[in-house]
C-alpha cells in the first residue's frame, strides 16, 4: 500500500463522528482471513468500510469510533515469533502515532474493552449484514453492559447502521481517491493494450492462442505496475462466450474472425478499476462486426454526454437505450414493422433480449462501489409502473443527482445469441464498451482512454 499522513484519515473518523447522534458508538471490524483449502488461506484483503477509516491493512483488527470523535484501534499484539512466519505487525504501542488514533488496545482485550466503551452510551452503530455474526458479538457486549444496570450502567437502547452515512462519504471522492485511481486505470488500460497486441501477434505467428492466454497478459500487467489485486474476477471471453455477461477466462480458443471481450481491472492501494474491451482476435473487425460495435460506441457517446454535475444517475442509462433502440430497428435486428418505432421498443422493453444490464454502476473502493442510487432528499416521492416484460408492478422514486468527485462506469452492450429473425450475421457477437468517469464540473473526465475505443484505432494498435 502507498502510505499517507493519518490525517487523511482522521479527518474521514470526525466526518462520521459529526453525523453520529450524541451518546452513540461506532464499532467497524476489518474482513476476516478466509481459508482457501486445508492449510492455505486466500489472499488476504481489508474491509473496505474499515480501511476507509484508518489506512491499515492488517487482519484481525477493529475501530470505535464515539460521538466525540474518539478513536480506538483494537490490533494483533507484537509477537516476534508469529512474524517470524506471518510477516511484520504494527502492534498496539506503534498504532496510535502511526494511525493517529486516541487509543490502541491488543485485540485479544476486545471483550474485555467493548463494554466499557458501550457503557452510558445511547446507540451503537455497526455495519449490518456485511459481517456474519458481527451482531451475535454486539448482543454479548451488551450484555455485558445489561449486567451492570443495577450499578447504574445505561445499556444502549438503539442499534443503527453505520454504512448508511459511510456510503454517503465515500460516494464523493477526494483528490487523494482519484488520483489512486486514475494510477489505477492506467495499469489496467495497458494491461488492455498488452493483451489486445498479443493476441493478434500469437494468431499471426499460427500459434494456439487460448482465452488463459489472454488472463496471463492481464495479470501480468497489473502486478509490473504495482498493482496489489486483480479488482475482480477477469472477464475473457472468446466468440460466443461473449454473450454470457459473467462469463470467466478459461481454455476456450481465440479463433481468428471472432470477437474477444475483455473485462478487467486492477486494484491499486485499495481503489479499484473497470475496463471493458471488444476487439477482434486477428485485428479486424468484419463489417457485421464493426456494426455492431459502431453502434455500441454510439450509445456510449451519448450516456458520456450525459453524464454531469446535476444529471440523474439513470440520464446515461436512458441516454444509451435511446441510441441501441434506433440502431437496433436499423441493423435489422429489431422488426418496425412488429416493434414499432424507438421509442415503443423503449416502451416494450423489446431491446432486453440484446441489451439487459444497467450502463452504470458506482466504482470506488470496491468494483462495484457503496451508495444509494435513489436521492436521499427525494425519499418521499414514488411513482409506479407496470413493467411490459414481466407484468410485476415496480414502485420507483427519484434516481440520485450526481455531483462532482462521484465515480461511475459506463458500459453500454450487445449480446446477440441465435435466435429466429435475427440476421444470422450478427449471431453470437457480444461487444461491450466500458470506461471510468469522474463526475467534473464540465461533465465528466474518462480515466480509462489509454486503451482506444475506436474501431479503426484498434485495428491500428493491433497491428503494431
Amino acid at each position: 500500500m502507498t502510505q499517507t499522513t493519518p490525517s487523511l484519515y482522521a479527518k474521514r473518523r470526525a466526518q462520521l463522528a459529526a453525523q453520529l447522534r450524541a451518546g452513540s458508538v461506532a464499532i467497524m471490524p476489518t474482513a476476516p482471513e478466509r481459508a482457501r483449502n486445508r492449510d492455505s488461506d486466500f489472499p488476504y484483503r481489508h474491509d473496505s468500510y474499515f480501511f476507509y477509516l484508518t489506512g491499515f491493512t492488517e487482519p484481525n483488527a477493529w475501530l470505535v469510533l464515539d460521538a466525540n470523535g474518539r478513536s480506538t484501534l483494537f490490533c494483533q499484539p507484537k509477537d516476534l515469533e508469529r512474524e517470524i512466519w506471518d510477516g511484520y505487525r504494527l502492534g498496539p504501542d506503534a498504532a496510535v502515532t502511526a494511525l493517529g488514533v486516541n487509543a490502541a488496545y491488543s485485540v485479544s482485550e476486545l471483550d474485555q474493552q467493548l463494554p466499557k466503551l458501550l457503557e452510558n452510551q445511547q446507540t451503537v452503530w455497526y455495519p449490518f449484514a456485511t459481517h456474519k455474526g458481527l451482531e451475535t458479538r454486539v448482543d454479548g457486549w451488551l450484555n455485558a453492559v445489561r449486567a451492570r444496570v443495577r450499578f447504574g450502567a445505561q445499556c444502549p437502547a438503539q442499534q443503527r447502521d453505520v454504512c448508511g452515512p459511510l456510503d454517503d462519504m465515500r460516494l464523493v471522492k477526494d483528490a487523494y481517491e482519484q488520483d489512486i485511481m486514475r494510477r489505477a486505470s492506467a495499469i489496467s488500460a495497458g494491461a488492455h493494450v498488452r493483451a489486445m497486441q498479443t493476441c493478434a501477434r500469437m494468431l499471426r505467428a499460427g500459434q494456439d492462442v487460448r482465452e488463459y492466454h489472454l488472463d496471463a497478459e492481464l495479470l501480468h500487467e497489473f502486478r509490473t505496475h504495482g498493482s496489489q489485486f486483480p479488482a475482480y474476477t477477469s472477464i475473457v471471453a472468446a466468440g460466443a462466450n461473449a454473450c454470457v455477461l459473467h462469463y470467466r477466462a478459461d481454455a476456450a480458443p481465440v479463433r481468428a474472425g471472432e470477437l474477444v471481450l475483455i473485462d478487467a481491472g486492477c486494484e491499486l492501494d485499495g481503489y479499484a478499476s473497470d475496463i471493458t474491451r471488444t476487439f477482434p482476435a486477428n485485428g479486424q473487425f468484419t463489417g457485421p462486426q464493426r456494426d455492431l460495435y459502431n453502434l455500441v460506441l454510439a450509445s456510449q457517446d451519448a450516456a458520456v454526454a450525459a453524464t454531469r454535475v446535476g444529471a440523474r444517475f439513470t440520464d446515461p442509462h436512458e441516454a444509451t437505450v435511446k441510441v441501441l433502440a434506433q440502431g437496433l430497428l436499423d441493423l435489422g435486428l429489431l422488426n418496425p414493422n412488429h416493434h414499432g418505432n424507438a421509442q415503443d421498443v423503449i416502451d416494450k422493453r423489446a431491446y432486453f433480449p440484446f441489451y439487459m444490464h444497467r450502463t452504470s454502476h458506482w466504482l470506488g473502493m470496491d468494483v462495484h462501489d457503496c451508495g444509494s442510487y435513489v436521492e436521499s432528499s427525494e425519499l418521499g416521492q414514488t411513482s409506479e409502473r407496470k413493467d411490459p416484460l414481466s407484468g410485476e408492478s415496480i414502485v420507483s422514486r427519484p434516481s440520485r443527482i450526481l455531483r462532482e468527485g462521484m465515480v461511475l462506469t459506463i458500459e453500454p452492450g450487445l449480446y446477440v445469441r441465435p435466435a429466429d429473425k435475427v440476421p444470422e450475421a450478427f449471431w453470437n457477437i457480444g461487444i461491450r464498451i466500458e470506461d471510468d468517469a469522474i463526475v467534473t464540473k464540465e461533465g465528466c473526465d474518462l480515466i480509462t482512454r489509454g486503451v482506444p475505443v475506436i474501431a479503426s484505432e484498434i485495428e491500428a494498435l493491433m497491428r503494431a
